[in-house]
């Protein structure tokens, strides 16, 4: 019997589970002090609000420093999904330094955007850094991408088991394999008690009404599921809208947040939009109780576009969590179903529509809102992922699946009939 094969997998099997523990707590960790800073800046911000004045500085700082910094970085969560798919793509370090200082400074003065994006970046610039180990192949390469982004939005939002699907289904489950599952699902439940143990508090809400099953009350989920579809890829075109205007227009990146800002200053002074900067959790926590109002998700959609398109930094999961749950809310007036109900299934499902992850997107909702609302999220977050359109927020995610051969199917008939 050769020993000596067991000794290199028992030692290869106790490396990688070394290497999983320390990005999880690595990850978790940087989650923390992201989770701990963001509060520290939102609440300076809700007490000075004319820190808004600031907002072109603070983007042409953050322009100038992945100007000459970041190299690749500006990529963010698409360069992550491009070192997946190609292993010989870098993902630096400094990444993550960069842009956890870049939200940092968007929120502190006044800028919509999330903290999703934040870190998965910083989860997947740590966890890149494992590939410096020899011992580390090709295959294990590309697990490390997956267990940064599993760590870093499982530990964000507090939703392991979202987390860790989340991480595989943006790569359209392409290349998992055992080991990868377990991995990811593994560093996602450390990351998570790692912020527990640094006793960062997660958001909370609740759906306080649940209604009995039946065929009319699905039918009307059916049609909220729908209209969360919709506007997910009308946030998606928006994103991509503002991104390519800055790029066409401002050829050096670093004006692009500069004029972003001042034109985020004057919706601000003139139009009074503070209530659609930053995170914005108290305006989802409310919709969960109080009817929004029909505009409030429009806005959120402009305003979070400039921001983000204009190259300041932040994710877009939470500002998608504020226009899921205020349209949903806002569709209590016409949808007869409870206004948490209806806010709780957008909350999820224009993550869903926008990200094309609905069965992580699912599992979230269960996680947060809990087994009880599982068959209307299931339904809002399948819905929306199919009428989202085929371009989600991510340029770099694969465009493949169930999803994407219905749609060609379709545009072929299309094109037959057309040609009779």
């Amino acid at each position: 019997m050769d020993f000596s094969k067991y000794q290199q997998k028992i030692a290869s099997l106790l490396l990688w589970s070394l290497i999983c523990i320390l990005i999880g707590i690595f990850s978790g960790s940087a989650s923390a002090l992201l989770l701990f800073s963001l509060d520290w800046v939102t609440r300076l911000f809700t007490v000075h609000k004319m820190l808004f004045w600031l907002l072109p500085i603070g983007g042409l700082a953050i322009g100038l420093l992945y100007h000459y910094l970041g190299n690749e970085s500006y990529k963010g969560n698409n360069l992550l999904l491009m070192a997946y798919e190609n292993p010989e793509t870098r993902v630096p370090l400094r990444m993550g330094f960069l842009v956890f200082l870049g939200t940092l400074i968007t929120h502190l003065l006044g800028g919509s955007a999330g903290r999703e994006g934040t870190a998965v970046q910083m989860g997947g610039a740590i966890a890149y850094q494992f590939n410096k180990i020899k011992k580390i192949s090709k295959k294990e390469s590309q697990i490390l991408i997956l267990l940064g982004i599993s760590a870093g939005f499982a530990s964000v939002f507090g939703t392991p088991l979202a987390g860790a699907i989340f991480a595989l289904e943006i790569v359209c489950f392409k290349r998992i394999n055992l080991k990868s599952i377990l991995s990811v699902f593994l560093v996602a439940f450390i990351a998570n008690y790692t912020v527990d143990l640094w006793q960062i508090e997660h958001s909370v809400y609740y759906i306080f009404e649940i209604p009995n099953i039946t065929f009319k009350t699905l039918l009307w989920v059916l049609v909220a599921g729908l209209l969360f579809g919709l506007t997910a890829m009308l946030y998606s075109k928006s994103a991509h809208y503002w991104n390519r205007l800055f790029s066409v227009t401002f050829p050096f990146a670093p004006w692009r947040p500069l004029v972003g800002g001042s034109f985020l200053v004057i919706l601000f002074y003139c139009f009074d939009m503070t209530r659609y900067t930053g995170l914005g959790l108290p305006v989802i926590a409310e919709s969960f109780t109080t009817t929004s109002l029909p505009k409030d998700f429009l806005l959120k959609i402009i305003i979070t576009g400039i921001t983000l398109g204009s190259g300041f930094k932040g994710g877009e999961v939470t500002p998608l969590f504020f226009i899921g749950a205020t349209l949903g809310s806002a569709l209590s007036l016409v949808v007869p179903l409870p206004v948490s109900l209806l806010a709780g299934m957008g909350f999820v499902a224009l993550l869903s529509g926008a990200t094309h992850t609905p069965i992580a997107c699912t599992l979230m909702g269960i996680e947060l809102f809990g087994i009880e609302a599982g068959l209307f999220l299931c339904i809002a977050c399948s819905m929306a992922y199919f009428c989202s359109g085929s371009t989600g927020i991510y340029t770099s995610q694969l465009r493949i699946g169930l999803k994407y051969t219905l749609y060609a199917f379709c545009l072929k008939k299309i094109r037959l009939l057309r040609g009779i």
